[in-house]
């Protein structure tokens, strides 16, 4: 509730609002998007991000107008991990301590190294909901929140578009570092303490405080035993191997994240019958109508560069097609041209 009020109170406070809209990977159209502001006779641009940082300097208008301003950053869904979850009715009231416990198994990284959200729980029968977790790099998108930020923007908003054209907000990120959060909770602490003490005295000290305490040591109790079973789930109870995958999985690239981006490169005149990671080298043998063009569809993927044969192009007596073998190199999630 805090962290929303203070959301609130940056938007009124700072009223120049510039938006960013990412029209192709790494490509952004920039222009105002406060009626009041007086930059509003500036003509919209075109900008480019690479690795996290601007790639080009901005216009000098630009940037005297993104000081103090909060920057609206809307990504491509490409650059994001999106997976359905469904959970039980009754675990919407502890859905980001769900999710956080299970981040690592619905994205290829760990709570503490992903920024996630979801969208507005759905119905799906009378005891259950269904909703979309939305995942993506903390690394690469604060890099890209800084580079504004180092510009002068008062706070940076990163969000992205899920299905049914649902807007959802992934990140914000404030210079002042979340202190007017930090305040607001403080405001609001003080007010319903001040509160309670004032229905204390009215009605009788120390039965109120009985009371209250054992009820409000009950509800405790009961929410953190509900939290613990919902987030343990099955979780096995092997310590070493747990931590063993948790190590594979920060070291080596995500296999679900190559398969897909392949099944959706890949013509329907081509097969794959070998595919190898061997830390960020992918290798592909397979047969192909055209092995030349299978080159150019790889290097088009924001995933993946620097793809060549490796070994000769064969056609066999009685095959209908090429034999190929391509080696490309995984780039980084927010890797340059992405």
């Amino acid at each position: 509730m805090a962290c929303t009020l203070s959301a609130q109170l940056d938007r009124a406070r700072h009223t120049k609002r510039i938006a960013l809209s990412e029209d192709s990977p790494g490509e952004f159209s920039m222009s105002v998007a406060s009626p009041a502001s007086k930059e509003t006779d500036l003509s919209d641009v075109r900008i480019q991000l690479a690795d996290g940082a601007i790639r080009e300097a901005i216009p000098e208008a630009w940037s005297a107008a993104v000081k103090g301003a909060v920057v609206d950053i809307v990504l491509l869904p490409s650059r994001f991990v999106f997976r359905p979850l469904e959970l039980p009715g009754r675990a919407v009231e502890f859905l980001e301590g769900i999710i956080r416990a299970q981040i690592d198994r619905l994205t290829p990284w760990t709570a503490d190294d992903a920024v996630f959200r979801w969208t507005q729980p759905q119905a799906k029968s009378e005891d259950h909901v269904e909703l979309m977790v939305i995942a993506t790099a903390r690394k690469a998108v604060m890099s890209l929140s800084q580079s504004f930020t180092d510009i002068g923007a008062a706070a940076v908003e990163l969000s992205t578009i899920a299905a049914g054209n649902e807007r959802v907000m992934i990140l914000r990120h404030s210079v002042d570092g979340g202190n007017g959060a930090v305040r607001i909770r403080r405001g609001l602490i003080a007010v319903l303490g001040s509160t309670g003490v004032l229905a204390l005295l009215s009605v009788g000290l120390g039965e109120i405080v009985t009371d209250s305490y054992d009820a409000e040591q009950q509800q405790i109790q009961r929410r953190i035993a509900e939290m613990r079973v919902t987030a343990r789930g099955n979780q096995a109870s092997g310590n070493i191997a747990l931590e063993l995958l948790a190590r594979r999985k920060q070291t080596v690239p995500s296999a679900v994240m190559v398969l897909e981006e392949l099944s959706a490169l890949l013509p329907d005149h081509t097969y794959a019958t070998e595919l190898r990671l061997e830390g960020a080298k992918l290798q592909i043998r397979g047969m192909t109508a055209d092995a030349a063009s299978l080159i150019q569809l790889l290097e088009q993927s924001p995933q993946l560069a620097g793809a060549g044969f490796f070994a000769p192009t064969t056609r066999a007596a009685g095959e209908a097609g090429e034999r190929f073998h391509i080696e490309a190199r995984i780039k980084p999630q927010f890797g340059p041209g992405t």
